[in-house]
């Protein structure tokens, strides 16, 4: 009796231990649709594996040829959620029969990855996924998450806006010295007080007169503004786990 609870503690051991591997074994480059050269397969995997582990979160790429009826945040949500993966992370879906893109972002990947760069990340590898240039999107992905990532964690989570900002002062200085330039070319120009200023005396009668509308005032007011304007919109998987992300066609 004794020595049959010892082979059943075993077992159990055992069986934890291996449902424990096959989990923390879960590729990070799932290419079920063979888009990848066994070459460019060991890099791009090599690459998400290395950022994956450095940033402490999983940064995964999946491709499929369908989707099997599901839409395609629905589908990466669900892939995410339901393969092991950690909390904190980002996947990339690719569906190759409706080509579909989507990345879904969890945990740590909600807060590093906003709307905005989301749309900004799609916008540099989507020439590449409709050229077929499959590797050279997926690591322009990659890197780009491990830029974004790193951006958070050191508190600039908004590199976006604060671009933004910048490239309008520069505007704005720009205009104010071009504008000062022009001011300064026009020594003989002077400013007149009222428009009677620039009538020669006696020059000008008024025979007829009339009254036409010019102006009117119109009062307006502000939409009311989504809470999650300039941040991430999330939404709740079928596993209930709060996702952010977007997508689109290539």
């Amino acid at each position: 009796m004794k020595k049959f609870l010892w082979m059943f503690l075993l077992i159990l051991t055992i069986c934890v231990f291996s449902v424990g591997m096959v989990f923390a074994a879960m590729p990070r480059l799932v290419d079920d649709a063979g888009l990848l050269t066994p070459s460019e397969k060991n890099e791009v995997l090599s690459l998400l594996n290395e950022i994956s582990e450095r940033q402490e979160m999983d940064i995964v790429v999946v491709t499929v040829d369908s989707l099997g009826g599901k839409s395609p945040r629905a589908y990466a949500d669900d892939y995410y959620d339901y393969h092991g993966y950690g909390e904190d992370g980002v996947l990339l879906l690719i569906s190759m029969d409706s080509r579909d893109y989507y990345i879904s972002t969890s945990g740590y990947g909600i807060t590093a990855l906003n709307d905005a760069e989301i749309d900004h990340i799609s916008d540099r590898f989507v020439n590449d996924l409709g050229n077929g240039n499959y590797a050279s999107a997926f690591t322009t992905f990659a890197e780009l998450c491990d830029a974004y990532i790193s951006e958070a964690k050191s508190g600039n989570a908004f590199p976006f806006a604060q671009n933004l900002l910048i490239f309008l002062a520069l505007g704005f200085v720009i205009a104010f010295i071009a504008t000062a330039i022009m001011r300064f070319r026009l020594k003989s120009v002077r400013s007149k007080s009222g428009a009677t200023d620039y009538v020669k005396q006696g020059s000008f009668r008024v025979t007829k007169s009339n009254d036409f509308f010019l102006y009117r005032t119109v009062t307006r007011v502000p939409r009311p503004k989504d809470n999650n304007s300039g941040g991430s919109s999330t939404h709740r998987s079928s596993s209930g786990r709060s996702h952010g992300g977007g997508g689109g066609k290539f």
